[in-house]
């Protein structure tokens, strides 16, 4: 879900059932790295809410403060995820101490239901334009593009369809 670095950190945060093995109950699990194979749980990142379960995203590091969350020295580490409740919908989660602890954004969510079980968030910074541009998996063979100057307000720019494909889209610039 979310693969980020931050100061030499390499940041795991995954979506998994803390209390068993069978599907259901998706919170974000969190776990660090210097290395990439020696990794250290921490706490979970986020629980479900009155939104629904937290299915799959993306993180990023906020480099500029585009969202405006950072509190103190550190850049803020921001993960979009899926909340998934009866109608799916993408939300934030931000942490401004290294990942340590994560607090969901007052105004989730950020992006409303736009079709089927649209979910899995994968977000980047488009550095030529200055924003942020996600990818969202919206149905069968259905995907859209959206662009955010702050991660906050999304604007919809292109519908797309790859046959062939299912759920959690990448991208690369």
């Amino acid at each position: 879900n979310g693969l980020l670095c931050y100061k030499g950190e390499y940041h795991l945060l995954y979506q998994h059932n803390p209390y068993g093995v069978k599907w259901g109950n998706m919170h974000w699990g969190h776990a660090v790295s210097t290395d990439l194979v020696h990794w250290q749980e921490l706490s979970e990142a986020f629980y479900p809410d009155h939104l629904g379960t937290c299915f799959s995203g993306s993180g990023v590091v906020d480099w500029h403060n585009t969202a405006g969350f950072q509190t103190g020295e550190e850049k803020p580490l921001i993960c979009i995820y899926t909340s998934a409740g009866e109608r799916f919908t993408q939300s934030l989660a931000y942490s401004n101490d290294r990942g340590r602890t994560w607090r969901k954004h007052s105004r989730n969510p950020v992006l409303e239901h736009i079709a089927g079980h649209n979910r899995d968030p994968k977000v980047i910074w488009h550095h030529p334009t200055s924003r942020w541009v996600m990818a969202l998996y919206l149905d069968r063979d259905e995907y859209a593009l959206f662009s955010s100057p702050d991660l906050r307000d999304w604007t919809r720019l292109c519908d797309l369809k790859l046959p062939g494909c299912s759920e959690c889209p990448d991208f690369f610039p």
